[in-house]
């Protein structure tokens, strides 16, 4: 147990390594772009406040985004997506395994869920103990349900999901700007030094790596910034570009797809019709409220839902079970 613990603890110290060497590298080319270029080597005044001006703006967004990438904790279900304590009783007395799939069957009733295991099966975590909600994973990582879970990356150390999807697109955003704005603004004192125009000193070095710099994170950042932007597109997560969801009439990656505009709306809008909660989305078959009874009857579900878990709770007398959505 405690070697385990120990292990454990070692693997959290270790996942910051990537998030201190993003942060290194940031902070080094501030230290290079302020003082190396912009106070020691420029000598036009209005130059410089300009190149200040415009690098401070981008430097903070990039930085407000990637700490809202990293510390926006990943959203997990609700408690209306665990199991009652007479249900959880029920389904680990029972042994038969079609007995249990029919247990989950009959409380998946009065959730919003629409997808399916790759066998049919309701989806249901046994480490955490919930059915999970459409589009949602288990981490092993984070070892918790994330919703609408897209992946785990090691550069924010966190779960991408729902909760803070979209900043990380702002992040990745921002951070070709970051790098943009560096490499068009460096590039003519890159070749002053590269030509012998400018003098050698400690400025060469800095400017002529910052450039390097530039243009290999703006390169690679262009790769997964295109691939998320094709994600958001299709409305798809990473996960399910590489496993299509599978729903009662089979597997279809574009089951959560209701057009470019609402998916980008779905992500980056205040809509929160469209955007839901993390725990249902709309369908592609049921992209309109009026057909869609899990937007046009959200309220009636929520206020159904408060009750019934009320009464369950009454006659199962577990104080563990509450009976508000956390959104």
């Amino acid at each position: 147990m405690a070697l385990s613990r120990g292990l454990r603890c070692c693997q959290r110290v270790f996942s910051w390594i990537p998030v201190l060497i993003i942060t290194s590298v940031v902070l080094w080319s501030y230290y290079a772009y302020v003082f190396e270029l912009c106070l020691f080597t420029l000598k036009n005044t209005v130059e410089k406040v300009a190149y200040l001006l415009v690098f401070h703006v981008c430097f903070v967004m990039f930085c407000w985004t990637y700490w809202k990438s990293i510390f926006t904790p990943p959203s997990s279900p609700c408690k209306k997506f665990q199991l009652s304590y007479s249900d959880k009783h029920r389904y680990e007395m029972e042994e038969r395994p079609d007995v249990q799939k029919q247990i989950l069957v009959e409380i998946a009733r009065k959730l919003p869920i629409f997808t399916r295991a790759q066998s049919g099966a309701i989806r249901f975590c046994d480490r955490c103990q919930v059915l999970k909600p459409d589009r949602c994973h288990h981490c092993s990582v984070c070892e918790t349900c994330v919703l609408k879970m897209d992946h785990h990356c090691p550069w924010v150390n966190n779960c991408v999901g729902f909760s803070n999807y979209k900043f990380f697109l702002l992040f990745l955003s921002y951070s070709i700007l970051y790098c943009v704005f560096i490499a068009t603004t460096v590039c003519q004192y890159f070749l002053k030094f590269w030509v012998g125009e400018l003098p050698n000193g400690r400025a060469k070095f800095h400017v002529l790596f910052l450039m390097f710099v530039a243009v290999m994170f703006f390169v690679s950042l262009m790769f997964l910034f295109s691939y998320h932007c094709w994600l958001v597109a299709k409305n798809r997560s990473t996960l399910e570009a590489f496993s299509a969801p599978v729903f009662v009439s089979g597997p279809d990656r574009n089951g959560f797809n209701v057009g470019v505009r609402r998916n980008v709306q779905q992500i980056l809008g205040e809509d929160r019709r469209l955007q839901g909660n993390g725990h249902y989305f709309p369908l592609k078959n049921q992209s309109s409220e009026s057909h869609n009874p899990l937007l046009a009857n959200e309220d009636m579900w929520e206020e159904s839902d408060d009750g019934s878990e009320a009464e369950s709770q009454g006659e199962d007398h577990d104080p563990s079970v509450t009976i508000e959505i956390d959104e």
